[in-house]
């Protein structure tokens, strides 16, 4: 048995758009899947969650481990990818307030920050990543391991560390 679904298989998903030569994992999951657009030349690893509103362009990798919570939307451009163990948050609790914290509590009781994500062309994010809501990866920039994005990152720009640093340039692909 292929480690990858079947055509057949990927159109049981019922994902809003399937893009040709996608590859998906056995092993990956999607909640909400009409809200869900894949674009040509997608693979999906293993273990990975794709959950909300999310649209996949053309030519992406997301490895192994990845989380996508896209309630608020996730665009990933053409010519992007996840590495291993990233987590993407379009939404999530405010700690910081004095709210109940936890999806298992009314709406009305919380206090959400909300925001898409947007990872644009030629923008990679490094292993183990989490990039919080409202954030844009600007063209070209990566993250390096680890890297805890929680501010829009300039194009063709390296950052590492928790939070987010600038390190370096990085030059622009021809």
């Amino acid at each position: 048995m292929n480690s990858f679904l079947s055509k057949k298989e990927l159109h049981k998903i019922g994902v809003k758009h399937l893009g040709k030569n996608t590859q998906i994992s056995r092993l990956a999951n999607f909640y909400s899947p009409s809200k869900i657009s894949i674009g040509n030349n997608v693979r999906i690893d293993d273990f990975c969650i794709l959950s909300g509103n999310i649209t996949l362009k053309n030519n992406i990798h997301i490895s192994a481990y990845s989380v996508l919570y896209g309630n608020s939307g996730i665009v990933l451009e053409n010519n992007t990818g996840i590495s291993s163990g990233c987590v993407l948050f379009s939404e999530t609790d405010d700690f910081t307030s004095s709210s109940l914290i936890g999806s298992q509590h009314i709406e009305s009781k919380r206090k959400i920050i909300k925001g898409g994500i947007i990872l644009e062309e030629h923008s990679q994010l490094g292993t183990k990543s989490v990039v919080m809501p409202g954030i844009t990866i600007q063209e070209g920039a990566v993250t390096g391991a680890f890297t805890f994005v929680n501010l829009n990152l300039n194009p063709w720009s390296v950052y590492v560390g928790s939070p987010a640093k600038y390190l370096k340039s990085r030059p622009r692909i021809k």
